[in-house]
């Protein structure tokens, strides 16, 4: 395993493009980091750069302690997983795997126990001598990470992995990728468009924007507290809310009606600006109806229109046009188009309890958690809200979680004393590990 560092690495391309811009990350020893962004955000290229299929126009990377930038892809020791498998049709299973040790001249007898670790780590034992032909999607891509396995390498790297499987697959994959990935406590570099699939597995996530490195934390950070527009609308799903408001005192007057902010920290933050935008989840609204007297004081009530709903039997979402002025409503198509997304037009979504009887053409009332909203400058981006102490205590809590699930590989001791893992669960992980 290995720790792996990038400063203000650059991919220009020669017609002068960035590519990649700048992005200086520290990926620790063990760690599980996404790499996750729309198309072109340059995600791939720069996983493409750590493995050594992309050279690195500026900057600097290092594996282990050691600089990589002129070192050749073999000697770096990286196992790689592509989105389309490649795997070879007219070898068996065995041999797929096997084929990284069979380049390596492995003796036979180290061959068979290595695969035969592998293949049942993964479960496909059973399957060794099949041909991917005959193999299903998930399969396939279980022996395609098989073959990354094997190799006993310092990193596992991933570029979209999960992108060919239907969506009943990916959310299989997705718990296998994680528990091998606990497994075996190797460094692991995961790319994907997909915020579900960055908020699901890693222990941090970076998020990247036309080759320009936004935010890095663990994933409650980035949904809790992102430190800008384009984070706040990439992370969670469907996406943030952003409302044009002015400001008079403590309220906001929004499209949707005027209320309270309640935290004059908030408003202050605001300056002297004479519009922002408030950023609000779908979750953080209720029909007023369902909500208790105690919860409805920590909130404001909103009167709307709702154009159409969604019934999907654990929730219900609600959908509330509104007007914005000229040039939020471009910025919002704008940052729609660049998230491949069609929910920042100028409407509102909300989730509410299922049990909400909430039709389309209704004047509803809505409950808003105003705790919970954020503010951003419309010109430049920028979370004015961020909250740098919960920041911390969330980036405090994400140490504990990973140094809690390598003490579970280790088999060691817990705090509150008995131990983290049977002994046969750590002796799999060392096996499996080699």
């Amino acid at each position: 395993m290995a720790e792996i560092t990038m400063k203000n690495i650059v991919k220009r391309y020669g017609d002068g493009y960035p590519a990649v811009n700048d992005v200086s990350l520290d990926i620790k020893d063990g760690e599980f980091m996404i790499l996750v962004g729309p198309s072109g955000c340059g995600k791939s290229t720069l996983l493409r750069m750590i493995v050594g299929l992309e050279d690195i126009t500026s900057g600097e990377l290092r594996i282990g302690g050691k600089v990589v930038n002129r070192v050749a892809p073999r000697e770096r020791n990286l196992s790689m997983v592509f989105q389309n498998y490649a795997l070879y049709p007219h070898l068996t299973v065995f041999e797929n795997i096997a084929f990284p040790l069979r380049l390596a001249k492995t003796p036979d007898d180290e061959v068979r126990r290595r695969v035969n670790e592998t293949a049942e780590l993964l479960e496909l034992t059973d399957h060794l001598e099949r041909k991917p032909a005959n193999l299903s999607g998930g399969q396939r891509q279980r022996v395609a990470m098989g073959r990354a396995i094997v190799r006993e390498a310092n990193a596992f790297l991933f570029d979209e992995p999960l992108s060919n499987l239907d969506a009943k697959l990916r959310g299989q994959m997705r718990t296998e990728i994680s528990r091998l990935q606990r497994r075996l406590g190797v460094t692991t570099v995961y790319v994907t468009h997909d915020q579900t699939e960055a908020m699901t597995l890693g222990d941090r996530v970076a998020v990247l924007r036309k080759g320009v490195l936004q935010q890095v934390g663990s994933p409650r950070e980035l949904y809790e507290q992102p430190s800008n527009l384009f984070v706040a609308g990439f992370i969670g799903s469907p996406s943030m809310n952003f409302l044009p408001a002015t400001v008079d005192g403590t309220v906001l007057d929004t499209p949707l009606g005027r209320f309270d902010v309640g935290d004059r920290r908030k408003v202050e933050a605001v300056g002297d600006r004479s519009l922002v935008l408030v950023g609000i989840r779908p979750e953080h609204f209720e029909d007023a109806s369902l909500v208790g007297d105690e919860r409805r004081e920590r909130g404001s009530v909103l009167r709307v229109h709702v154009d159409v709903t969604e019934w999907l039997g654990n929730e219900l979402y609600a959908y509330i046009p509104y007007e914005a002025p000229a040039d939020v409503a471009a910025q919002l198509r704008e940052l729609s188009q660049e998230l491949d997304s069609d929910q920042m037009r100028t409407q509102a979504v909300v989730a509410l309890d299922a049990s909400s009887l909430i039709s389309p053409g209704d004047e509803a009332e809505l409950w808003i958690d105003t705790s919970r909203i954020h503010l951003f400058d419309p010109a430049t981006g920028e979370n004015l809200t961020r909250d740098e102490e919960r920041v911390a205590a969330l980036g405090r809590l994400a140490d504990k979680e990973r140094e809690a699930q390598r003490r579970v590989q280790r088999g060691t001791p817990s705090e509150s004393g008995g131990t983290a893992a049977s002994g046969a669960e750590s002796d799999g992980a060392e096996a499996a590990a080699g």
